[in-house]
């Protein structure tokens, strides 16, 4: 297996800049924000959590199948 590491350095990046603009855009209802999610079940979280991970995933395979 071959990773190609700029491509992971990429992708941490876009991540970072995704996790980042919330903070930037609500900086004043972040934390309200945060003490709500906070106070969901643990079901509710992975939930949410299963979400994005298949939300990921289909938007890299719509990403990979432009490419082709």
């Amino acid at each position: 297996m071959n990773i190609d590491w700029s491509l992971l350095i990429l992708a941490i990046g876009l991540a970072l800049v995704f996790e980042g603009i919330p903070y930037f855009l609500f900086a004043e209802k972040m934390p309200l924000m945060l003490i709500r999610l906070a106070e969901q079940p643990p079901k509710f979280l992975r939930f949410i959590g299963l979400a994005a991970i298949i939300l990921g995933l289909l938007i890299i395979s719509f990403g990979r199948s432009l490419s082709l």
